[in-house]
């Protein structure tokens, strides 16, 4: 099966690396080429040069040695030839990146985390518009790019709708030091990394207010609450957002600097303001664009999500402190 990926990020790249593992040792007779198949479309002319010629995407990935078997193209057409897309573009731009692609039948794997804005749609509902005979899968789960890439050991969610495919690519992207659990629950798969990543900025204010460790814990639980209900709401099945896309990726971003969106709610908790956070970064803090649809969202099927209305109250230039007493003089009420 050969792999292309769409998006030269330090999460694109990432996965590139566990695909050309594969490609690294894979047997000939088995009918998998061992080198080069796995494609990487970029956007940026200088990441597609330093992977092609040095092997290293020195722009969102400095210092890790990338796989040989991984060939960079900033032209959306040569991924043709591939067999299933990896789309770790940002969320908001899935769409049209996709609008760019040839519609076909090609498997799309979904590995980006939100809610596109205007529309309100999942990833996978925005792809399958674009590519309305393209099986859909979504990758996600506890991951950091230098760490995956790195071959750490990693576990994530591989939720797809047709159990032949899920297998396939599953075995593809399957090694040691990373492994796939099978779901068919593509909602909610796609639910709880995208409002992961607003409780991640949450949990950043936290710190960055100095408000301490009982406080980070009380609100991961409340945040994962808030998942719970609005996952269920737009069918999501529990036991997913109690899983590694859900629970699982929520504690990892909402405890690390490693996360740009904890670093995000870090910075806003220290008083800076949101623009200027935004600006001062090349990579994307999906959460601040997912946060006010989240919002919007939940208003329409009747959930109540107070600490995403925080976060977008922040995003909006409200000082921490103010929105932070604000959310401990909600009413006193039963845990649920």
């Amino acid at each position: 099966m050969r792999i292309g990926v769409i998006g030269g990020g330090a999460w694109g790249t990432a996965l590139a690396q566990v695909a050309a593992r594969d490609a690294d040792t894979g047997d000939a007779s088995s009918g998998e080429t061992s080198g080069g198949d796995v494609l990487l479309w970029a956007r940026e002319a200088d990441v597609v040069a330093a992977i092609n010629d040095r092997h290293e995407n020195i722009v969102f990935l400095p210092g890790v040695p990338l796989s040989p078997a991984i060939r960079a193209t900033d032209a959306l057409d040569d991924l043709a030839a591939c067999d299933a897309l990896l789309v770790v573009a940002p969320a908001q731009h899935v769409g049209a990146v996709l609008a760019q692609l040839p519609a076909g039948e090609t498997p799309l794997v979904l590995c980006a985390k939100g809610i596109e804005a205007g529309t309100r749609r999942l990833v996978s509902e925005v792809a399958q518009a674009a590519h309305p005979r393209a099986p859909i899968a979504v990758l996600s789960g506890p991951t950091f790019a230098h760490e995956v890439a790195a071959g750490l050991p990693t576990a994530v969610t591989l939720a797809c709708a047709d159990p032949a495919l899920q297998a396939r690519l599953a075995a593809r992207l399957a090694s040691p030091g990373f492994r796939p659990y099978a779901s068919s629950d593509v909602v909610g798969a796609e639910i709880g990394g995208a409002v992961k990543n607003v409780l991640a900025i949450a949990c950043g204010v936290v710190d960055g207010a100095g408000l301490g460790q009982n406080a980070r814990a009380a609100l991961i639980a409340r945040g994962f609450a808030e998942m719970t209900r609005f996952g269920i709401a737009r069918g999501a099945r529990p036991e997913t957002l109690a899983g590694l896309s859900g629970l699982g990726d929520l504690v990892l971003t909402c405890s690390s600097t490693s996360s740009r969106n904890f670093s995000l709610g870090l910075g806003l908790g220290r008083g800076g303001r949101a623009p200027d956070l935004l600006a001062d970064r090349r990579t994307v803090a999906e959460g601040a664009f997912t946060a006010p649809v989240l919002a919007e969202a939940a208003a329409d099927v009747g959930i109540d999500m107070p600490i995403t209305a925080a976060v977008c109250r922040l995003l909006d230039g409200a000082p921490a402190r103010d929105v932070i007493e604000a959310l401990l003089a909600r009413p006193l009420r039963e845990e649920a």
